[in-house]
């Protein structure tokens, strides 16, 4: 019985220190979560300019041509992926189901992968997938810079017509409690190819020196990289809420048990402590 008592004791505090751990990654999550959707909401409005001067420049030239916009190559549609993933584990299925996207929309596709955060590099290697560069393994330390050095991989990649799509993998941060993986589409920019007749007369008055073509090749890399970028910090934010949330259920399972093992403990002592009194008065009656 004593030596029952004393596992149990040993199991409660066992999983004491496991609640203290995890308790404390529950705030550090926290913490880095508002920094990160803060980042998050900061360069949308930029990116969002970016883009209405793409559509502005694309409907009010009906007759430029851009290789951005251009489509596949006949015999040709390798996709090129941007896999947004986590550093660490610990963080419920975040990168798992990610993966699972991941592999749903590459089926049957001949495709290469920039690998995005360490996750994300052993997972491509442990498959054997084609990898464009491994630069990018902490998506933690990844930066504005690094962005537009991945938009710019990608872009050179699409521009030399060794790809023929380019996709970006990642995570949605919907709300604390839900997260979605997902993917976007980055070029070709489809939805930016003139429609209206060529050579037709434009109402657009805006001016663009050289020329809007090369205005136009000039912002798509800066557009692109800040959709990586939104994706990047989307990701982050992501990652820690299903982290938070993962360790905020892991406290509170450590909690439960922390209960039933103090009931099983003070069961365990009371059948003790009742076992020698019923010794002590056998002994007497003796």
């Amino acid at each position: 019985m004593a030596a029952n008592m004393k596992a149990v004791k040993l199991r409660i505090k066992s999983v004491q220190n496991t609640m203290q751990i995890t308790k404390a990654m529950e705030l550090v999550a926290s913490s880095k979560l508002r920094k990160a959707k803060d980042r998050a909401d900061r360069c949308l409005p930029y990116f969002t300019e970016l883009r209405n001067t793409l559509g502005e420049i694309a409907a009010g030239n009906t007759d430029f041509a851009s290789v951005y916009t251009r489509d596949p190559i006949p015999d040709s549609d390798k996709f090129l992926y941007i896999l947004v993933a986590g550093d660490r584990g610990l963080a419920g299925g975040y990168n798992s189901n990610l993966f699972k996207r991941f592999e749903m929309h590459r089926q049957g596709k001949d495709f290469c992968v920039i690998p995005v955060g360490k996750k994300a590099l052993e997972y491509v290697k442990k498959h054997k997938y084609e990898i464009v560069t491994e630069e990018f393994a902490e998506v933690a330390t990844l930066g504005v810079g690094d962005c537009f050095e991945i938009a710019r991989i990608a872009c050179d990649e699409f521009s030399n017509l060794r790809v023929d799509h380019v996709q970006v993998c990642y995570t949605r941060f919907i709300s604390m409690l839900s997260q979605k993986a997902g993917l976007m589409r980055l070029l070709p920019l489809e939805d930016l190819k003139p429609t209206g007749t060529p050579n037709a007369p434009v109402t657009d008055l805006i001016l663009y020196e050289p020329s809007s073509e090369e205005v136009f090749e000039a912002i798509v890399p800066e557009y692109l990289a800040g959709l990586v970028y939104g994706s990047v910090c989307e990701s982050l934010a992501s990652e820690l809420a299903a982290r938070r949330n993962a360790m905020e259920s892991a406290t509170s399972n450590a909690e439960e048990m922390i209960e039933k093992l103090n009931l099983n403990y003070n069961r365990a002592r009371q059948a003790s402590i009742t076992q020698e009194i019923t010794e002590i008065v056998a002994g007497a009656e003796n």
